[in-house]
C-alpha cells in the first residue's frame, strides 16, 4: 500500500516502482534478483535457535521483502521497517508520536526556526564494519538526495527547504535550510546515514537496492533471503540511545493472510509478534491469549482516475461515484468497524485535520443526479485495483455501489506491481482503486499532501492532472504553505487547499482505517501498534 513517491522529478518511473513497494506494501522486484548479505558467512543463517536471552525473536511481516532496501528511495513497508533497526538518521523519531530524538547527532537543533542546523556526531558512533561514522558519511547521503541529476524518493522530502549540508569538521556538520522549516526535524530521520566507503563504489546502490545494509544502528543484518525471511544480530558496537534487547531476530515476509495468522496461533506458535492482521481474525487471536491493537492514522482506501479517459476529465463524474459509495457499509462489512468514512483526504487524528467542504457522504441520488447532469448514461467502468487482502475485501461495496447508480462495473484485483507497471507504462486505465500510508514517513501535513500531489509528481503524472488549471493553482497554494513560518497561518493554508483536493476528487480516500498488531505478551513488553505497516521493536524487550 505504499508508495510510491513524493514529489519526485524526473525519475525513471519503471526503474522507482520496480524497486519500491506500492502503497504502504512492498512492490515485487524480479525474482532473479540475488540475495544480498552483509555478512558472507551467514548468507544461509535462518534466524533459528537460542535460548534465555539468547533466544531469537521471530516476527511476521504482512508485506513483501523484496522490494527496495536503498533508504534514499524505499517505500517498501518491510525494509523501511527493517532499515529503522539497521540504520540511524542524525535525528530519529519516536514511531508513534513522531518526535525527533538524537539518534547519530548528540542532540536535538534547540531552535527549530533557525535556518542553520548544526550537529555533532555521537563520539564512537561505527558501522557495522566496524569504521567509524563521520561528518563525509552525513555529507555523502545529503548529496545523494539534493543532487538534481540524481532521483529518489527521499529529494521530494528535502530538496523544497534543505539548501545544503557541509562538514565543519570530522564530526560536526551543518545543514543550511532555505527558509525556516521546523517540519524538517522529525523529517531527518528518512535520511538515514550510510557508510561512504561502501556504498560510493560502483554498483554499490544497485547492490542496496537489492537487500544489502549497512548501518549504524542497533541490529546488523546478517542474511537476506528475498521473499522468505532477513535475519538480524544485536550490533556489539552500537553506542546509541536505543540498545538492542534482542540477541537475533528473524523477520518472515508472509504476505497471505491465513499462513500469516497461523504462524502466530496456537501453542506451537512460530513468532511473537505479526503486523497487517485480518479484522476478522481479532477475536480467534485474542482469544489464544494474544493481544491484538490497532493504529489509526492515514491508512486508506483511495480512489484514482485518468481524467484524459473521459469522462472521467468532468469534475462532475469523480464526485458521483465517490458519493454512490454507501461507504458505512464498506466500514461495517469489509474493515469490521476499523475505520471510518473519509470526511477529509487527512484523518481525523491528524494535526492538520478540518472536516473538508466537501465530504462524500453515501448519497446516490446525488451521484445519480451528477451523471445526469454531465450527459454520462451507460457508463461502465472496470476498476483496476491491487489485491492487498483488505482492498479486495472493500471492493465487492464499491461494485454495489455503482452497479446500484446504472455504473456497470467490473472488478479486477491484480498484485501492486501488475496494477503500477500498466500506468507505468502509460497504458490506459479508468479507475484504480489501491491503498496508501505517507504516515511511515511522517506526521506533518506538508508532507502527506507533496507524497500525493506535485506539478512533478508520480501520482500526478498517473492521474494525468498536473496540466489542469486547477491543479496549477492547488501547487502554487502548496509551495506557499510550504513556505509559510507562522504555524497558524500555514495550517489554515493546508486546510484550504485540502478542500480544492476533496472537491476535484482526482486521488481522494473512501475510507480510513485501522492497522492491527498482534503479539504475544507473555513474551514480549513494551510493543506498540502503530497506525502504518511494519513494525518498530526499539523499545521492546523479552517480557
Amino acid at each position: 500500500m505504499r508508495d510510491v513517491t513524493h514529489d519526485v522529478p524526473a525519475l525513471h518511473r519503471r526503474t522507482f516502482l520496480k524497486y519500491t513497494g506500492a502503497l504502504g506494501a512492498a512492490a515485487a522486484v524480479s525474482a532473479s534478483l540475488s540475495a544480498c548479505s552483509s555478512g558472507p558467512e551467514s548468507t544461509n543463517d535462518t534466524g533459528g535457535g537460542g535460548d534465555g536471552a539468547n533466544r531469537t525473536l521471530t516476527a511476521v511481516i504482512g508485506y513483501g521483502n523484496d522490494g527496495s532496501w536503498d533508504p534514499t528511495q524505499t517505500a517498501s513497508a518491510f525494509c523501511m521497517a527493517a532499515n529503522n533497526h539497521i540504520y540511524e538518521g542524525l535525528l530519529d523519531t519516536d514511531p508513534i508520536s513522531r518526535e525527533p530524538y538524537a539518534a547519530l547527532a548528540t542532540e536535538v537543533p534547540k531552535d527549530p526556526d533557525s535556518t542553520s542546523w548544526k550537529f555533532a556526531l555521537r563520539a564512537g558512533a561505527k558501522f557495522h564494519d566496524g569504521k567509524p561514522v563521520t561528518a563525509d558519511d552525513v555529507v555523502f547521503v545529503f548529496e545523494r538526495i539534493l543532487d538534481p541529476d540524481t532521483q529518489t524518493l527521499a529529494k521530494g522530502f528535502f530538496a523544497s527547504w534543505l539548501k545544503e549540508v557541509r562538514k565543519i569538521d570530522a564530526q560536526n556538520v551543518e545543514l543550511v535550510l532555505k527558509f525556516p522549516f521546523p517540519d524538517g526535524l522529525s523529517r531527518l530521520t528518512l535520511a538515514k546515514i550510510m557508510p561512504k566507503h561502501v556504498f560510493s563504489q560502483p554498483g554499490a546502490w544497485d547492490d542496496a537496492i537489492k537487500g544489502k545494509a549497512i548501518g549504524s544502528g542497533p541490529y546488523r543484518q546478517t542474511a537476506h533471503h528475498p521473499k522468505s525471511n532477513t535475519t538480524f544480530e544485536a550490533f556489539d558496537g552500537y553506542n546509541g540511545p536505543r540498545k538492542p534487547a534482542f540477541r537475533k531476530m528473524n523477520w518472515l515476509t508472509i504476505v497471505d493472510a491465513a499462513p500469516r495468522v497461523a504462524k502466530i496461533s496456537g501453542s506451537s506458535a512460530g513468532a511473537q509478534i505479526a503486523d497487517n492482521i485480518p479484522y476478522a481474525n481479532i477475536g480467534q487471536l485474542e482469544s489464544g491469549g494474544l493481544t491484538v491493537a490497532g493504529g489509526a492514522g492515514m491508512n486508506n482506501l483511495f480512489l484514482m482516475f485518468n481524467t484524459k479517459h473521459k469522462p472521467f476529465d468532468d469534475v462532475r463524474v469523480r464526485q458521483a461515484l465517490h458519493y454512490a459509495i454507501d461507504t458505512e457499509k464498506m466500514v461495517e462489512v469489509a474493515l469490521k468497524g476499523h475505520g471510518k468514512p473519509s470526511s477529509s483526504f487527512l484523518d481525523e487524528s491528524n494535526p492538520s485535520y478540518r472536516r473538508a467542504k466537501t465530504v462524500y457522504d453515501y448519497d446516490p441520488d446525488k451521484a445519480k443526479a451528477l451523471l445526469k447532469e454531465a450527459g454520462v448514461k451507460g457508463l461502465s467502468i472496470d476498476i483496476l485495483a491491487v489485491n492487498v487482502s483488505w482492498i479486495v475485501d472493500c471492493l465487492p461495496t464499491i461494485k454495489a455501489s455503482w452497479d446500484a447508480i446504472g455504473v456497470k462495473t467490473t472488478l479486477s484485483p491484480q498484485e501492486t506491481t501488475a496494477v503500477f507497471t500498466k500506468m507505468d507504462q502509460k497504458q490506459d486505465y479508468q479507475v484504480v482503486a489501491a491503498a496508501s500510508n505517507p504516515n511511515q514517513f511522517g506526521l506533518d501535513a506538508d508532507l502527506i499532501m507533496h507524497y500525493n500531489y506535485g506539478p512533478e509528481n508520480l501520482w500526478m503524472q498517473y492521474t494525468r492532472w498536473a496540466d489542469n488549471p486547477v491543479a496549477k493553482a492547488l501547487f502554487k497554494d502548496m509551495d506557499r504553505a510550504t513556505r509559510e513560518p507562522d504555524p497558524e497561518k500555514k495550517k489554515a493554508i493546508v486546510q484550504d487547499y485540502i478542500d480544492v483536493v476533496a472537491e476535484q476528487a482526482v486521488l481522494y480516500p473512501v475510507v480510513h482505517n485501522e492497522l492491527m498488531t498482534a503479539w504475544d505478551p507473555k513474551r514480549l513488553s513494551g510493543i506498540r501498534a502503530q497506525p502504518y505497516p511494519g513494525i518498530n521493536l526499539l523499545q521492546a524487550k523479552w517480557a
